[in-house]
């Protein structure tokens, strides 16, 4: 079922006409050139990439969390048929190596730019090769969709599978074209479900800790937090925790060099207070070795989460080995065997229950 939508004019109090696109490229090269069309946090690293079964998907992306995304035009195809499809091509990106990943990068920029530093500039942050409970996302880019065809995806979505549908409808105004989109289920909607249907948690969080020169873990040890900055991206999933959840730090390259107990939510820097002995001392007020983008645009400023330390060590101490789990997102909820072991080695080392 194609989701209606409508757009009027303030001036005329008059609804605009329906027009429609040239044809299915033209949407393809725009949402290629403007990839904010779908999301904000991707770029796209491979346009009619063929796979490994003769299928040739029409975009693929990535986000900051190194996740990749399908992206699929419905063209002259049912929906059920591009469904199917996009299901077939995520099958083979989950597979494909990090030496694949990279080539179709080269090859869609003919060979201009590497993915690792193209992904450094769009970012600000390294591409990790050791991104586990990753997630293929699968984005159906259509006009209409036959009820049937909706039922599937809800029914796929409460199963874990990362897929959904954006419908685009174009409007036309004294010889002007307009595009309007609309998702069939909101975009963190579809997470809130997958959560929930997911293999079960053990209830312990993962969270990022990026020093690149912005940060400093000697900062965050001294008086007691973590943050993270650069846009909703990073500093989203930070907004999830509550008090008393308990998190395991890890610094990127380094490894494991903490575990804290949450004690307030996370809020921009500028508006922090941080308890030092018996004092609130605002944020930016301290002796601090980073400068944690204090002028920075609200958009993509800095946001601090108050954390008590059970256990914290040096950066050059930090605890990392064959088998532990890694992730690019700032704060995660893991469900992947990796993250089972990797809790319960830091517990041991470090003697914690």
């Amino acid at each position: 079922m194609a989701i209606k939508q409508s757009v009027w004019s303030l001036d005329t109090k008059k609804e605009l006409p329906t027009s429609s696109l040239n044809n299915e490229e033209e949407l393809e090269n725009l949402i290629t050139e403007n990839i904010s069309l779908l999301n904000n946090n991707w770029f796209v690293i491979g346009r009619q990439v063929r796979t490994a079964y003769g299928g040739i998907i029409d975009l693929l992306c990535i986000d900051a969390g190194g996740n990749l995304i399908v992206v699929e035009l419905k063209k002259n195809l049912t929906p059920r048929e591009v469904t199917a499809q996009v299901l077939d091509y995520a099958s083979w990106v989950n597979k494909i190596s990090d030496d694949d990943l990279a080539q179709i990068y080269l090859d869609y920029t003919n060979n201009e730019k590497n993915i690792g530093d193209a992904f450094k500039e769009r970012f600000g942050i390294e591409l990790s090769d050791n991104n586990d409970d990753s997630d293929i996302q699968m984005v159906i880019v259509a006009v209409d969709m036959d009820g049937s065809t909706e039922r599937i995806i809800k029914y796929l979505q409460e199963y874990s599978v990362n897929i959904n549908v954006l419908f685009f409808n174009v409007f036309e105004q004294n010889g002007e074209r307009f595009l309007s989109r609309a998702w069939m289920v909101e975009p963190d909607d579809v997470s809130i479900t997958i959560t929930k249907s997911s293999k079960e948690w053990n209830g312990e969080y993962y969270c990022n800790f990026l020093e690149e020169d912005v940060r400093s873990w000697d900062d965050a040890v001294k008086y007691g937090f973590v943050s993270a900055g650069g846009g909703s991206w990073f500093t989203g999933t930070m907004l999830k925790l509550n008090i008393d959840d308990r998190i395991w730090v890890n610094t990127p390259k380094k490894g494991y060099a903490g575990v804290g107990i949450v004690t307030g939510t996370a809020r921009p820097a500028r508006e922090t207070s941080l308890k030092v002995g018996t004092d609130e001392v605002v944020f930016f007020e301290l002796p601090l070795i980073g400068n944690y983008s204090k002028d920075a645009h609200p958009e993509t400023e800095e946001y601090v989460l108050p954390v008590k330390w059970i256990k914290t060590v040096p950066l050059d101490a930090a605890y990392k080995e064959i088998g532990f789990f890694g992730n690019q997102n700032t704060v995660c909820q893991p469900k992947a065997d990796k993250w089972e072991f990797t809790v319960r080695r830091l517990k041991e080392l470090w003697k914690i229950d």
